[in-house]
């Protein structure tokens, strides 16, 4: 049965490390429970991603994650079908690596371990030259997935911030026309404009139907933007333009790492934005850009991979009682003891806000 593109929220889960970069696996169990809060949270598990901090972590780490994010998602969704909520939840493993055998090792073990898909980001792949990426999925990849027992979809990640050095900001679109025409790539995550995911959405559909490739949004914030109803002639002029660049083919999910931390808030910012309920939507935003907020301890140049985002998302689920170790692995910026205190101090007013406004919505 052809593979069906999953819509909605996909978390990139953080990794839960000790002091020598390996996985505490009690802890990233419990962190992806939360995460998939029993089937009111996200929708896609992705595993093993650059919020995981993949590149500060060894491969035979990266290996057990793998694995164990496959083992936890399927015994939640054991749990939720046989619960009154049954849902699936897809876990999707990112073969990240610095060398083309990483990757080759990781899709073997990804299709062992079972997971539902997986994402490769080719340009941050250091031995794999732009001019090889085609012939490395038409002929290594293409090989190990026609001898897989079942279909393994691939989902490709354009993202500026971890491309390796002298590589261009994003996939060539005549790459992402070449690679379209395999059938078992579905797809691409990424962070750019709207210009270049329409140009990525044109060159698919040379050899894709609308709903056999999915563009998923990768900087999370954008979709308040993106699915906001427009009003009055000079909106629907430029939201029509925006379809026009897209070709019609909206993004169908977005992938959110705050959601780690606040995975049902996410579902629900998800939902109210492809729903277009503007009130409910203001009030998402409003929290999405509170706690992002909190996390900006870098300069305007930084990112989310550069400055302190990852070791605030894990500070702030040793906050919550979560997970118990907020270390951050390898080269990934940590947060000083002032920062933390300041952190916490902003953390815990934006979480009694939040309990303060649930309450609100369940008033009479």
């Amino acid at each position: 049965m052809p593979y069906i593109l999953r819509r909605g929220l996909i978390t990139p889960t953080i990794t839960i490390v000790d002091k020598n970069g390996c996985i505490i696996e009690s802890e990233q169990r419990n962190l992806l429970r939360h995460v998939m809060s029993n089937g009111f949270g996200t929708n896609v598990i992705f595993a093993n991603g650059t919020t995981g901090e993949w590149n500060q972590i060894s491969n035979h780490e990266r290996l057990r994650l793998m694995e164990i994010a496959v083992d936890e998602t399927n015994r939640i969704n054991a749990d939720l079908s046989s619960s009154t909520r049954p849902k699936s939840i897809e876990v999707w493993l990112g073969l990240n690596g610095s060398t083309k055998q990483e990757i080759i090792t990781n899709l073997k073990a990804a299709i062992k371990f079972g997971a539902d898909a997986v994402v490769i980001a080719p340009l941050a792949v250091d031995d794999l030259e732009e001019a090889d990426i085609v012939r490395f999925f038409r002929r290594d990849l293409n090989e190990i997935i026609q001898a897989a027992p079942r279909e393994m979809p691939v989902f490709l990640y354009d993202n500026a911030d971890i491309n390796s050095p002298g590589r261009t900001d994003h996939i060539r679109t005549h790459i992402v026309k070449d690679l379209s025409r395999l059938p078992w790539v579905y797809g691409i995550k990424v962070s750019a404009s709207r210009r270049v995911l329409g140009n990525y959405t044109k060159a698919a559909l040379h050899f894709k139907q609308l709903n056999e490739f999915g563009i998923y949004i990768g900087n999370a914030n954008l979709i308040f933007d993106w699915y906001r109803p427009k009003k009055g002639f000079l909106q629907r002029l430029q939201s029509g333009w925006r379809q026009w660049l897209l070709h019609d083919q909206l993004p169908i999910g977005v992938i959110s790492g705050p959601a780690n931390v606040l995975p049902r808030e996410w579902q629900r910012a998800w939902n109210v934005c492809w729903a277009g309920d503007e009130e409910l939507m203001d009030q998402a935003q409003q929290m999405a850009e509170k706690f992002e907020a909190m996390t900006l301890f870098n300069d305007a140049n930084s990112n989310q991979y550069t400055g302190k985002m990852i070791a605030c998302l894990k500070y702030a689920l040793e906050l919550d009682g979560v997970i118990s170790s907020s270390l951050v692995a390898g080269k990934t910026k940590a947060l000083s003891e002032g920062e933390k205190a300041e952190f916490k101090d902003k953390y815990l007013t934006f979480k009694s806000a939040l309990v303060l406004m649930d309450r609100k919505k369940h008033l009479p």
